[in-house]
């Protein structure tokens, strides 16, 4: 008997390039997920032969042994992305729909997949990865008006908010419990209306980013901008829509925000400039966990011994 397997990025991209997948082909799988920097989700699928997964939203390269793995086994895998790939696999049973450019995310990618049976969904997504311009520009074309596309907006954001932390428990709420909650709406315009879940995401939103209103900059010029936050839950929800909020309110400047993780390590978040998008993925790919796409990635787990080194690397590449 065929088994459904869905792995996705626990971020806004990840939920709604599902969310469009299975309201075209609803099917009771089993679903893989966790916090946005848990990308090495393959290591957790269990499949046998004749399985179909369903990849969304995670580095092929940082699971290339795990996919090779599951293709041995017999399995049928579907792998759409925008994070950088390195050399994508060719394999009869292996279908990938991957992109690295700095204006796509992965649910325009299945937004075109599905001939944009459900683009609605697609722009919730690119506003929640930052690409406002693009998504702006959809809403345009599908006549939007202001107040929708302010909902799409927000709705975008509070699902990534949602995704940031280091372990679960930081999140308000499971991954995959988000998208359980959201996939039967077919316009996200109901579920930002009618969804008890996303009042809960506003006020913690709210309240979090209250306390990043006094942080200032460590290091700053005309080029780059460099952060440290505290080491507590809000700091490392907030982190990802607060580095977007900083590329948009400073597009000449690339950004470097780091964070404690709780657990004795640190983590980083890397913003290119918008008007130059490009870098941030091969910058954050020269140290151990760390990985992205071009104008958005991120270093997980590394010492506080090595921020001072991590800086000036930062400041010599994007200065």
């Amino acid at each position: 008997m065929t088994g459904y397997i869905d792995v996705f990025n626990g971020d806004a991209d990840g939920i709604c390039a599902l969310i469009q997948l299975r309201l075209a082909d609803p099917v009771d799988a089993q679903l893989i997920t966790g916090v946005k920097r848990e990308i090495a989700l393959l290591q957790q699928v269990d499949a046998t032969q004749g399985d179909q997964i369903t990849v969304l939203d995670i580095s092929l390269d940082r699971n290339r042994a795990d996919l090779q793995r599951l293709l041995a086994t017999g399995a049928n895998i579907r792998y759409f992305d925008h994070h950088f790939a390195g050399e994508i696999p060719v394999h009869h049973r292996l279908q990938t729909i991957i992109d690295e450019s700095p204006e796509v995310c992965t649910s325009l990618l299945v937004d075109r997949y599905l001939k944009e049976r459900y683009s609605l969904w697609a722009i919730v997504a690119a506003f929640g990865d930052n690409l406002v311009q693009v998504a702006e520009k959809r809403c345009a074309e599908l006549n939007l008006n202001a107040a929708d596309t302010r909902r799409l907006r927000q709705l975008g954001e509070l699902l990534n908010y949602n995704g940031y932390g280091t372990r679960i428990e930081d999140l308000h709420f499971h991954p995959a419990s988000l998208f359980q909650a959201m996939r039967h709406f077919v316009d996200p315009r109901q579920a930002y209306e009618r969804s008890p879940e996303l009042a809960v995401l506003a006020a913690g939103y709210a309240n979090d980013m209250e306390h990043v209103k006094t942080l200032m900059p460590e290091q700053v010029s005309p080029a780059i901008a460099v952060y440290r936050l505290p080491d507590t839950a809000w700091a490392r929800r907030v982190i990802g829509l607060w580095a977007n909020e900083l590329s948009q309110m400073y597009p000449e400047r690339t950004h470097l925000i780091l964070c404690p993780d709780g657990e004795g390590m640190f983590s980083a978040s890397v913003r290119a400039a918008r008007i130059r998008p490009y870098g941030a993925s091969a910058f954050c790919r020269r140290y151990p966990e760390g990985g992205g796409r071009e104008a958005a990635a991120g270093i997980n787990r590394f010492p506080e011994t090595a921020i001072i080194g991590l800086i000036a690397d930062f400041e010599q590449t994007f200065g």
